[in-house]
């Protein structure tokens, strides 16, 4: 399996045990300093909060926009891959380490809620439904879920998204030995990288291999659909009815509210795409080598700026309609 894109580097994940993890007296964590260059730094996620920004990326480094950009303190050094939040208090970040710190305040303080370095894999992203039921997903199928605001977690295997002979290999290799099937299972699902809802409240989860499957249950059981390339997929968004999945070398597909009949998008680049949002109502992706495209309402794309010698990761928008980019670079505007 490969990680692809910029997370080759970022987001490094390796084969390690998946077991019930809760914050206790045994987790001393540090807390994140200040650093004058946070904002020139490797920035990975950026999340609307109300009328704030939050970013988050290397180093446990989280920073929050309020006309401008200032850190604060978080209480983990492992780089933060993405931030979600419920409501305009209640978020949560994810990251390196199998962690999760979690805020009630809009971002400006946080607690640790699930930290291990046992488990050696990096989360990819989060998303709770309500203040207390949510899931974190990263790489090798790594699954977690909360029922009490993230105060505990519990892992999930997730077999449906296995490949078929995938099945049928550790089904014998259970017959034969516990321990090396639950080491080999642990490796065999692909990488989650992203999920996201739909508005008629269906989950969406995309991720290496060609992984794009839908969930009516909250991510309690999964069906792959019908996606027809076996690229890594990145990213994914609703724009009305229409569903948009993004990832590997500038593949960027879309469907209709089935998710039955995927079309490709055609780029005038091949970069690896990352990070989508529509502003003003259409469509800006972003990716590898700097690319910022909008699509428009028929899928036709244009180059909006190309930015030399940096990857973009992800886009937002201020409380004052403005975009904001993060990436290798750090935070920027489109001049």
């Amino acid at each position: 399996m490969s990680f692809s894109m910029l997370r080759a580097a970022m987001m490094l994940g390796c084969i390690g045990c998946v077991f019930s993890s809760q914050v206790n007296a045994q987790l001393d964590p540090l807390t994140v300093q200040i650093q004058p260059l946070a904002q020139s730094s490797l920035l990975l996620d950026l999340a609307n909060v109300g009328d704030k920004l939050i970013a988050v990326g290397q180093k446990g480094h989280v920073l929050v926009y309020d006309n401008t950009w200032t850190q604060v303190p978080t209480p983990v050094l492992s780089q933060l891959t993405k931030v979600f939040f419920l409501d305009a208090k209640l978020g949560w970040a994810v990251g390196h380490d199998a962690s999760i710190i979690h805020t009630q305040d809009g971002g400006l303080t946080w607690q640790l809620q699930m930290q291990s370095s046992e488990i050696e894999k990096p989360f990819l992203d989060i998303r709770f439904f309500n203040a207390n039921e949510g899931i974190a997903i990263g790489a090798y199928g790594l699954f977690y879920r909360s029922l009490d605001g993230g105060k505990t977690w519990e892992p999930e295997f997730h077999q449906e998204l296995l490949f078929e002979e995938d099945v049928s290999y550790l089904a014998d290799l259970k017959a034969e030995d516990e321990a090396l099937y639950l080491s080999e299972r642990a490796a065999l699902l692909p990488h989650f990288n992203r999920i996201i809802r739909l508005d008629d409240s269906r989950l969406l989860l995309v991720g290496e291999l060609g992984l794009v499957a839908e969930s009516s249950d909250n991510g309690l059981s999964f069906t792959r659909t019908d996606f027809d390339y076996d690229g890594s997929m990145f990213n994914a968004i609703q724009v009305g009815e229409q569903i948009y999945v993004m990832g590997l070398r500038g593949h960027v597909f879309k469907t209709d509210l089935s998710l039955s009949d995927w079309q490709q998008v055609e780029l005038p680049v091949k970069s690896s795409i990352n990070g989508a949002l529509v502003h003003q109502g259409e469509l800006y992706i972003v990716g590898n080598a700097g690319v910022v495209l909008r699509l428009d309402g028929k899928g036709h794309a244009e180059i909006v700026a190309r930015r030399q010698g940096e990857n973009i990761v992800a886009v937002a928008e201020s409380a004052d309609k403005q975009l904001w980019f993060a990436g290798s670079n750090g935070l920027f505007q489109l001049k």
